[in-house]
């Protein structure tokens, strides 16, 4: 190749990694093949655009697109002649970003089209231009009875995967519908205002002056849902502490656990320090309290965040089910257990996770929530508290989990939840997503007789 094409090629490339459509397709892709998830390339998407409006745009194409996945992938298979070959999984990323913009964001026909197909040039596949053009105009006049027949196929009305609607409906026969709905609608920003450092009521204001306006949860004294999202370098006082972007269903966490002076906490699967954070806000005189987390990476975020909020904790890289390797012996009164799960409960804010899950996952992440409970049970002191957290809605996470726990350890007694928000179930209290503003979350409160 002469240095002329080297240099073309070269620029090409660039351009295309400055292109959002093009930029989102591949995000897409990476999720599909490649089992990334869009939280771990955030960074990425920082690095291509220096113009924030197209970083946004980009952002909103990944995620658009990978939330109603099912459905535009139902949608492309009835205007395509013949299914694309796999060497071209990238022209059929984009088709489905293209078919987002019109099905969903309803953005005017000749801009989607246009720009999907220069984006498509960007590829090297001149060959796809025509075939993007037509697919999508197709996809314009076929709009009304292509959306009325994907009703009848109920892995395209809710653009979920099959084994997770029938889990879903089996789990929640009365409230499938409402739980998959508030799953494909977009997320508030939920912030957590740092009570050591002001009031729910002084950080209103604060906002209001900066133009901003916010209503309060009434599930949580910390909790504030934004009427319009902005960036955290719009937030007065984030970088000094004043304030965190926390889910509401996460802001329930800390107040159940009941702490008081004096008492020794363990934060167990504690990155990136949500709740670490909102532990230590409580003002209270803890005689200590360790976040552990088996990741060294996701433990610097905890670092990260509690310098932030100018707080500090001892964080412990190790495998909280194995405290051989880290515990001295002294008992804890209070423990957090924040288990890792299917994160089934937060797929509003994480699309990507109805396709990064499988169904055989649920049976290994039990078994790990189980281990996890059977190694740190010993540590808890006697008449201390353990606080079992999941963001799933699946039962076999919690409920099942829970009385298993509890059928194994006669001394363990979860404590019946009687609040303002969420539902009874066996063993604790769910929240589903959408319910009061809130994620889809878990909570048993065990209690060591």
């Amino acid at each position: 190749m002469g240095a002329r094409a080297k240099a073309k090629g070269r620029a090409l490339t660039a351009e295309a990694g400055r292109n959002p459509r093009l930029w989102a397709a591949r995000q897409v892709l990476a999720v599909v093949q490649g089992g990334e998830s869009l939280s771990r390339m955030a960074a990425s998407r920082g690095r291509a655009f220096d113009d924030p409006r197209q970083a946004a745009l980009a952002q909103n194409l990944a995620y658009g697109t990978l939330r109603w996945y099912q459905r535009l992938e139902w949608v492309l298979q009835q205007l395509l002649e013949k299914p694309l070959k796999a060497k071209d999984a990238d022209v059929q990323a984009l088709l489905l970003v293209g078919l987002y913009q019109l099905l969903q964001l309803e953005t005017p026909a000749h801009a989607a089209v246009s720009e999907t197909v220069e984006a498509v040039g960007l590829l090297g596949k001149s060959w796809a231009r025509a075939l993007v053009n037509a697919v999508l105009r197709n996809a314009v006049r076929q709009r009304s009875p292509l959306l009325a027949r994907a009703e009848n196929d109920a892995v395209a009305r809710w653009s979920h995967p099959q084994w997770w609607l029938e889990r879903v409906r089996r789990d929640w026969p009365e409230d499938w519908q409402r739980l998959l709905e508030a799953d494909n609608a977009h997320p508030p920003l939920t912030l957590r205002v740092n009570l050591l450092q002001g009031s729910r009521a002084a950080y209103l204001e604060r906002l209001a002056a900066q133009g901003l306006s916010a209503r309060p949860l009434d599930s949580s004294p910390t909790a504030l849902e934004m009427d319009t999202p902005v960036g955290v370098d719009k937030l007065p006082g984030f970088a000094a502490g004043a304030v965190s972007v926390q889910d509401g269903a996460a802001q329930l966490a800390a107040p159940l656990l009941r702490l008081q002076d004096g008492q020794r906490v363990l934060d167990a699967c504690a990155a990136p320090g949500g709740k670490t954070g909102h532990l230590l806000e409580s003002g209270l005189a803890l005689s200590e309290l360790v976040a552990i987390d088996n990741d060294s990476r996701r433990l610097e975020k905890i670092g990260e965040n509690l310098r932030r909020l100018q707080l500090s904790a001892q964080c412990v890289c190790a495998d909280a089910a194995a405290p051989d390797t880290w515990w001295d012996g002294v008992p804890f009164e209070r423990i957090l257990l924040d288990a890792p799960c299917s994160a089934s409960g937060v797929v509003r804010r994480h699309p990507d996770i109805k396709l990064l899950r499988r169904p055989q996952d649920l049976a290994a992440l039990a078994r790990e929530q189980l281990r996890l409970l059977q190694a740190l049970w010993p540590l808890l002191a006697s008449g201390g508290i353990l606080l079992y957290v999941t963001c799933s809605v699946f039962k076999q996470e919690n409920s099942e989990v829970v009385q298993a726990f509890v059928e194994r350890h006669p001394e363990a007694r979860a404590e019946p939840l009687a609040l303002s928000w969420g539902r009874p179930v066996a063993g604790g209290r769910q929240l589903l997503p959408g319910e009061q503003g809130m994620d889809g979350f878990f909570f048993a409160r065990l209690v060591k007789n």
